[in-house]
Parts: structure tokens; C-alpha cells; sequence
């Protein structure tokens, strides 16, 4: 009983101990996109390990959600940002200028809507909304803040796409906008991979799944699995990413993906 008791009590002061040392010098992770679904779950997650959370949203004073977030973890701070305006991105990466990034997760991302997106009647101002977020704003972050993430112990850009990007994945006609997006984004983050393979910087191009959000509210479908399992899965695939996964297509299951 004794050595029951020395080795419980010895295993709390190292417990304790450990959270210390997470408290006082943790990693940092940059989310865009944070003020709901996927993008806010990151932001929790990351919290609830005891991670330095820069959290981002085009108007956070209105999240309630992320606002809440921000009231329940300390280790949460916001900044404003649309990733579609690149004065606002190198502003903020210049604010930044001295915080190393261990992880830097591009989620920010619209549909378009699909109703914009039927052969004949497309409505082209929507493919301009749609690229200019889902595939020049990971770009230019990519581009706004790579010292930040070279500088880091991780060393993770990691870009949230989609299995609507993956041209094996075609079966019928749709989401035009959307699909060309996420095929878009593949190819510009296999050569942002490339380019800053020098830099130890690995490129992360990950699938989420099909997950229950405002996204897929259309589909009526048992497969869909919670915003909580995605990221959970997720943040564990980018735990093990490594350099020879850079610039590699994976889903949240960590399987390669064919394009």
C-alpha cells in the first residue's frame, strides 16, 4: 500500500509538473476561419490542450460562438481577418512579426452556393467570391506567413480541402466553383510544398470528411460524421505529419488520397 501511495503521488507531481512546462511555453496554432463548424472546433480543441490559439474571423465582435470560446479559455485570442483582403493579411502577419506558428491551418472556405453553380445558369460572380477565398487567401496566408511557421518547432501549414476536389471523385455535374476551388487549392499548395521544402516547412493538404455542418445541410445523408470527430481525427493526422508527407493529398483517416 505504500508503494501504491509514493507511486500515485510521484505520478501527480510529474503530471503537474508536465502541465507547467505546457502552461509556460506552449506551441501556437493560427486558424482562419473560426467563427463556426470546422474551423471553431480547431479553435476548441487546440484550447483544451493547452495550445497558444490565434483564432480568426471577418467579424468576431458578432460570433456569439467564438466569443463564448474566447470567455471560457484564456489561451484564445481573436484578430479580425477576411482572408480575401491582403492588405488585412499582411497586417496582421506584420503585427505577428515575432510570434513563431507552429501550425497554421487555412480553413476559411465558402460553398458559393450551389444554386449559383447549375450548368447554364452559373453565376460567374459567385466563381470570383468562391476562388478568391478558397484558393488566393490560403496562398497569400501561405505566402503572408511562411517565416512565422519556419520559424516554429512544428513547422505545419496545413490547408483544409475536400474530397469535391479529388477529379476520381467526380460522379455527375455541379458545384462547379466549389470542385474547381478544392482541385485548385491541391495544386497551388503541392507547389507552395515545393517551394518551401528548403525552409523544413511541411505543406499539409488534409480532407475533413463528410461532416455534419451548415455545408452539408443539404444532404440527407447517415454517413455524415460530428464536426467533433472530424477534427479530433484531424489534429491527430497533423500530429504525425512528417516531411515526406508534404504536399501529399490525406483525408482525417490519414490515408493518401488519389486525385
Amino acid at each position: 500500500m505504500r508503494i501504491t501511495a509514493l507511486t500515485f503521488a510521484l505520478g501527480v507531481l510529474l503530471t503537474c509538473a508536465s502541465s507547467s512546462a505546457l502552461v509556460a511555453n506552449p506551441p501556437t496554432v493560427l486558424i482562419t476561419g473560426a467563427s463556426r463548424g470546422i474551423g471553431l472546433e480547431f479553435a476548441r480543441q487546440y484550447a483544451e490542450r493547452g495550445w497558444n490559439v490565434i483564432a480568426t474571423a471577418r467579424t468576431p465582435a458578432d460570433d456569439n460562438l467564438l466569443q463564448d470560446l474566447i470567455s471560457e479559455h484564456e489561451n484564445v485570442t481573436v484578430e479580425e481577418l477576411d482572408v480575401t483582403n491582403h492588405a488585412e493579411i499582411d497586417a496582421l502577419a506584420k503585427k505577428l512579426k515575432d510570434q513563431p506558428i507552429d501550425i497554421l491551418i487555412s480553413n476559411a472556405g465558402i460553398s458559393g452556393g450551389y444554386e449559383n453553380q447549375i450548368f447554364g445558369k452559373l453565376k460567374y460572380k459567385s466563381f470570383d467570391d468562391v476562388f478568391a477565398v478558397n484558393v488566393k487567401g490560403p496562398l497569400k496566408i501561405a505566402e503572408a506567413f511562411i517565416n512565422h511557421v519556419a520559424a516554429s518547432e512544428q513547422k505545419k501549414l496545413v490547408n483544409i480541402s475536400s474530397t469535391e476536389g479529388r477529379f476520381s471523385q467526380l460522379r455527375g455535374g455541379g458545384g462547379y466553383f466549389y470542385r474547381g476551388s478544392k482541385s485548385a487549392l491541391n495544386m497551388a499548395m503541392r507547389n507552395v510544398a515545393l517551394a518551401v521544402k528548403s525552409k523544413g516547412v511541411i505543406v499539409g493538404i488534409l480532407t475533413p470528411g463528410f461532416v455534419d455542418t451548415d455545408f452539408t445541410a443539404r444532404f440527407d445523408s447517415q454517413l455524415k460524421i460530428t464536426v467533433e470527430e472530424s477534427v479530433s481525427k484531424q489534429i491527430a493526422v497533423i500530429d504525425n505529419m512528417t516531411p515526406d508527407m508534404s504536399g501529399v493529398y490525406v483525408s482525417h483517416e490519414g490515408i493518401k488520397m488519389s486525385w
